[in-house]
């Protein structure tokens, strides 16, 4: 506690010692960081700059790319600078601020992903509803949901984690998630219930949906035509790989904040990173290489880049 500032700082003790391999880990996590930046900027500018990819189904790939952007800058910079540091410390008020921004963005991209699952229900279940269901608006207002109900949801919870007093001042992971919850000196059963609910709604919800629509497009789909079955494969499987992968990242996540498990901290070090890493890694990857009109931009992007190296 600085008594001057009145700031409350923790102590961020999820971190191994590496040593003298301590500049290698940090380049190595500093180059997957830029990775994630130019492979999701490159998405966004390509469904930006083309008109064909205007349709709804890649504003939302265009959203999904920003939102995993926004995720790993709200965690990697810190990470990297305390990963160089002697002192690993943060400010209660900026480990709040973190931890609104880390379940903020994680829960847009369920509710993102369950936005896309109606598009494409829509989109092969009732294609001749599709231009007057899926206008403009809809998309926008939908985009804002998935922002909007996440973020206003756990910043409630936010609010009344700042108003509970601390007794411990050493977080056990490297940045701040729902371990915070262990260093105050009573449990908060309004908080505890309050963070079930905010679960609820912005990832067993969504997820719950993703698969009943899913199971409706394959059910619709088994019954038409070889055609419809390929563009439902096309368009669903990169869907189904990014919802899974993340999914059971969050799962390990929110289990291992909440439950004192007896893993290795390498393992939780490891684990932490690839909530971070794992989906703003793979998203462009999946995007780029399943959907044919992104990856047939991807191509002639690159084609251009070597030719104008060459001239």
């Amino acid at each position: 506690m600085d008594d001057k500032l009145n700031v409350t700082y923790l102590t961020i003790g999820g971190y191994i010692e590496v040593n003298k391999y301590r500049f290698l880990y940090f380049f190595l996590i500093l180059a997957l960081y830029i990775l994630i930046i130019l492979s999701n900027s490159i998405i966004v500018y390509l469904i930006w700059r083309h008109e064909n990819l205007h349709e709804p189904m890649y504003v939302f790939i265009a959203a999904l790319s920003v939102n995993s952007l926004l995720y790993s800058t709200a965690i990697l910079p810190k990470f990297l600078i305390d990963f160089l540091s002697d002192k690993r410390i943060i400010s209660y008020q900026a480990c709040l601020f973190q931890y609104f921004l880390f379940y903020t963005l994680g829960g847009a991209e369920f509710l993102l992903l369950a936005a896309m699952a109606y598009d494409r229900y829509v989109s092969i279940c009732k294609p001749l509803l599709y231009p007057t269901i899926m206008t403009k608006r809809t998309v926008t207002i939908l985009l804002f949901l998935a922002w909007f109900l996440s973020g206003s949801q756990v910043a409630v919870s936010v609010v009344i984690s700042s108003n509970q007093k601390l007794c411990q001042f050493t977080l056990k992971t490297i940045f701040c998630n729902n371990s915070v919850f262990k260093l105050h000196c009573k449990t908060s059963r309004v908080n505890s219930i309050y963070g079930i609910i905010v679960l609820t709604n912005i990832l067993a919800l969504p997820v719950l949906f993703i698969f009943f629509t899913y199971a409706k497009i394959l059910l619709i789909t088994y019954r038409s035509s070889k055609d419809l079955r390929k563009k439902a494969a096309e368009t669903c499987l990169p869907h189904v790989l990014v919802l899974v992968s993340f999914s059971v990242l969050c799962v390990y996540n929110i289990i291992t904040a909440r439950v004192d498990l007896n893993f290795p901290k390498v393992v939780h070090l490891i684990m932490s990173l690839q909530v971070v890493l794992y989906n703003p890694l793979l998203n462009p990857i999946i995007y780029g290489a399943k959907m044919k009109e992104i990856n047939r931009h991807l191509r002639k992007l690159f084609c251009h880049v070597k030719e104008s190296q060459y001239n």
